[in-house]
């Protein structure tokens, strides 16, 4: 039953005393005070004092009295309102009487979460440390709301608006050490202008390495959606468990964010490219054309198979960095994968892949050909290690000189090196995924082989993310579409005939339009071209 006893109080004080009236002291020897509280006779003056109020709760465990208590209201109808929140955030099963704070409780949450990935983690740990701590870490469990919530956001935002500036006034920076630069190489052969050129340019590559301090990268839409995800999954956990009530982040609303459509190199795009150096989209793609150059122009890599396979068959970068000879039949032509390498802070850590990813992938002739062969110099090459430079015997299919595994991130450097050398338009490692799919695409492959291959959880994902529809394929279905409608041959005229002159029929024998006349409206009649 919901019967809430309002009070009001103060915080006066007044000297404590013996029965006798003698003041009590305390050790410094100065008299000690008590709080009135509720018997202050000031309290009946307007405005004096703060309101509280409590309500009994259902008894707790061994029988335990329960008792909700709040106060500091300035009115008695605030405490009225404050006291059927609670009482309704009681209902819901929430959590009020505990003192235990948010970050208390994000913390023991993550703590909870013993079955995440390790990258999932890694992220949620940034989350919590860079965004969710900070903002709301020193509210109780009790009092967090959607306010608190949408003030995350809203720092964020300011936050970006400070970056920007910053970043704008590093930009301004670079651009005048460049210029400082230009100047100084211009002067060579001049002594005393040079000697000054050159202190100028000194001066401002200082400038810019003093502004380049305390640089931060801007909070993206997809980051605020990814924090608040955390966050959600956070408060949905805590509303199960009785110590929320509401699941505030659900009630956010964020800006909105677009997946980046994977787009084709076409010429257009190339020379646009060339011309300003932006690429169209983060995600791009090359023609088979660009493709076959590219792989013409790496042909003498040493790793010349491992590219050979991610453009063609798809993997990831760590499921190809995992991957063992034992589970590669090159006599079959498959490969099985099943481990995958994944990288927190540049450390690497074996990891099992999500269930969708473990697979096994065939392998195509040409590229069980490249593998064939890859096989044999790594052969060579751990003859040549042997003795004083042992070899590390990993049983990896892709490695160093030396047998030892290849980093994630390096083999990505690395293909960026590779494809800044070739001169092609860049595209990133993870890309190839792409072109793989799109590829296969173009050569009839159905939709599900694909999305087995490439390890995805339903062929929705595959079709809407990991294929790019070429300009080939566009061309074919519109000549495709407009050769579905029978015409009879004596109406359909090809465009470039249709303006030609009829046989023996000059242009003097035309019909021609009267002119308009020069008096009247123009009416925007003119003769058809």
């Amino acid at each position: 039953m919901f019967n809430p006893s309002y009070k009001r109080r103060c915080a006066c004080q007044e000297p404590l005393v013996e029965d006798d009236g003698t003041p009590i002291l305390d050790t410094g020897g100065k008299p000690k005070l008590r709080k009135l509280g509720a018997k202050c006779p000031k309290l009946t003056q307007k405005g004096h004092g703060t309101w509280y109020f409590y309500f009994e709760l259902e008894a707790g465990e061994g029988g335990s009295r329960q008792r909700v208590r709040r106060g500091g209201f300035a009115t008695k109808d605030e405490a009225k309102a404050k006291a059927a929140e609670v009482y309704r955030d009681v209902v819901g099963g929430a959590d009020v009487l505990s003192n235990t704070s948010v970050g208390e409780d994000l913390r023991t949450w993550l703590k909870r979460k013993r079955s995440l990935a390790r990258t999932t983690r890694h992220g949620y740990e940034e989350h919590i440390t860079l965004y969710l701590e900070p903002h709301l870490g020193h509210i109780k469990r009790r009092d967090l709301k959607l306010r608190h919530v949408e003030a995350i956001y809203d720092a964020i935002e300011r936050e970006n608006a400070e970056r920007l500036l910053h970043h704008a006034k590093v930009v301004e920076l670079q651009e005048a050490r460049d210029a400082a630069y230009t100047a100084w190489v211009r002067a060579a052969g001049k002594k005393e202008e040079r000697r000054v050129t050159r202190r100028a340019y000194l001066a401002a590559n200082a400038a810019l390495r003093e502004g380049r301090k305390g640089k931060q990268k801007i909070t993206s839409a997809a980051t605020m959606h990814r924090i608040n995800a955390t966050l959600s999954s956070f408060l949905g956990t805590g509303v199960k468990r009785g110590e929320y009530a509401t699941n505030w982040a659900a009630m956010v609303e964020l800006p909105a964010v677009k997946r980046p459509k994977a787009l084709v190199w076409t010429p257009e795009r190339v020379e646009e490219w060339k011309r300003t150096g932006k690429k169209p989209s983060p995600v791009m793609v090359w023609t088979p054309e660009q493709t076959g150059q590219f792989l013409d122009y790496i042909c003498d890599d040493r790793l010349y198979g491992m590219w050979h396979g991610f453009i063609f068959r798809g993997p990831r970068r760590g499921e190809m960095c995992a991957l063992p000879w034992t589970e590669v039949s090159l006599s079959g032509s498959w490969f099985r994968i099943s481990a995958q390498i994944v990288e927190v802070a540049y450390r690497e850590y074996d990891e099992a892949p999500k269930q969708d990813s473990v697979r096994t992938v065939t392998l195509d002739s040409l590229t069980r050909d490249h593998w064939q062969d890859w096989r044999i110099t790594q052969a060579k090459e751990r003859e040549q290690w042997s003795g004083e430079d042992a070899w590390f015997e990993s049983n990896r299919v892709w490695t160093h000189e030396n047998g030892e595994p290849l980093h994630p991130d390096w083999i990505s450097r690395r293909f960026n090196r590779l494809v800044e050398l070739s001169g092609l338009p860049p595209v990133r490692l993870h890309d190839t995924r792409h072109l793989s799919a799109t590829l296969a695409l173009l050569g009839g492959a159905d939709i599900k082989v694909v999305q087995v291959r490439l390890g995805h959880s339903s062929r929705q994902i595959t079709s809407d993310t990991y294929t790019s529809v070429l300009p080939q394929l566009m061309t074919a279905e519109a000549e495709s579409t407009s050769a579905v409608v029978p015409r009879s041959p004596q109406k359909e005229t090809p465009p470039n005939e249709a303006h030609d002159h009829p046989e023996g029929q000059g242009q003097e024998g035309t019909e021609e339009l009267p002119e308009a006349d020069e008096d009247g409206p123009d009416e925007g009649l003119r003769p058809a071209a």
